[in-house]
């Protein structure tokens, strides 16, 4: 069995604060935690002088501004911890009793610095009646600064969300603008195959030889059939995904025209799980592999050859198949090396739709011929 392995895409949001561009993502941590400082101090500074009370400015703000930036060199230990044990969905209930320590050693490390920052810069000048010696101040501190360390933390966790999820939303756009393009593309390979002069040749011959046959209502219905094609490709040429039943009028419509092509050279079978019908798959997700069965496997047969399409509720995902009865894959052919553009595309969208929440397989059936099986997450429209 040969199965599609999926090509790697760097699909993973840049590591936010702490990505790449490791200098600026610094600058950026040091001057925000500097303007909290000078926040901070602002109003600090502006209540003690309208007291009276002239204490040095430059004290109190490298004071509020040295206390905050404390907080820099701690900032990474939170993003990491925010990252590597969530606290979103159901996962904090695991990740609460590693968070719990983890706030307390970090608010006790920054407690001892916002100590040794006061004790040394003496933003107030005389410290009055508090306590002048570390250990006293450090417990103060710590009992006092409680909640608004858990704030801070707290805050620092929510903004490494937000911009993870920022990234990841704008990395989901990128990949959607992939998408359509792929979908153009297809859209575009499927439209050159229809109006291909040879396909379109063989059609209105077709059409000629019924009429010349006085077979003007069998004509008639190779007309609309074409119109019909045509149409649905149109119709459809702004949606991502469709409704299996909208996929499977398409391959209808367009094996109709093929037999016409083939005329007794060629059978239809159709086994689909009614179940499956309102599923939602990619638009135009089948046509290529037709083509491929009738190209490579049917095209070559001098006898009758079948054409298959299935459609089946597998362990919770729907699998959707496409075969042929005709002389099979070579002994040493390799998916790799012998994607053409049609197995390329449909294998770069698969990935892009569903990541590895799929499967492509191309094997030879033991009956002969070559089997197309894709398995993709079963979402039925409501």
């Amino acid at each position: 069995m040969q199965r599609y392995e999926s090509p790697i895409y760097n699909l993973e949001p840049e590591s936010g604060l702490l990505g790449r561009n490791r200098g600026l993502k610094w600058a950026v941590i040091i001057g925000a935690w500097a303007m909290l400082g000078v926040i901070y101090a602002g109003p600090v500074y502006m209540e003690v002088r309208a007291e009276g009370m002239n204490h040095s400015a430059w004290r109190i703000f490298s004071w509020g501004i040295l206390t905050w930036l404390a907080w820099a060199p701690l900032t990474p230990a939170m993003l990491w911890l925010a990252r590597h044990h969530s606290l979103a969905g159901d996962a904090w209930k695991r990740s609460l009793p590693i968070h719990i320590p983890a706030f307390l050693l970090l608010s006790a490390i920054h407690s001892a610095a916002a100590v040794a920052i006061t004790l040394n810069v003496k933003p107030f000048d005389n410290m009055g009646s508090s306590p002048t010696t570390f250990w006293p101040r450090f417990l103060s501190r710590m009992q006092g600064s409680f909640g608004s360390d858990l704030l801070v933390y707290g805050t620092v966790v929510g903004v490494c969300y937000a911009i993870d999820y920022y990234h990841k939303y704008r990395e989901r756009e990128f990949q959607a603008s992939q998408l359509e393009a792929q979908l153009a593309q297809a859209q575009l390979d499927s439209l050159r195959m229809q109006l291909h002069p040879h396909f379109l040749f063989n059609t209105l011959n077709g059409i000629v030889s019924l009429v010349r046959d006085s077979k003007n209502e069998a004509a008639v219905n190779m007309l609309v059939g074409l119109s019909d094609l045509l149409r649905h490709a149109l119709e459809h040429s702004d949606q991502q995904e469709v409704e299996l039943k909208v996929e499977l009028n398409f391959i209808k419509l367009y094996l109709g025209i093929q037999q016409m092509r083939f005329s007794d050279r060629l059978q239809i079978e159709i086994d689909v799980d009614p179940n499956t019908m309102k599923a939602l798959v990619p638009n135009l997700i089948l046509q290529p592999l037709v083509e491929n069965a009738l190209r490579h496997g049917i095209g070559r047969r001098a006898a009758s050859g079948v054409i298959g399409v299935g459609a089946h509720i597998e362990d919770g995902l729907l699998r959707m198949t496409v075969f042929d009865n005709g002389g099979g894959l070579p002994h040493n052919w390799q998916l790799k090396s012998s994607v053409g553009i049609g197995l390329a595309n449909t294998a770069a969208r698969l990935q892009q739709l569903y990541g590895e929440n799929h499967r492509l397989d191309i094997n030879n059936r033991q009956q002969g011929g070559v089997e197309v099986v894709i398995v993709t997450p079963l979402r039925i429209l409501a």
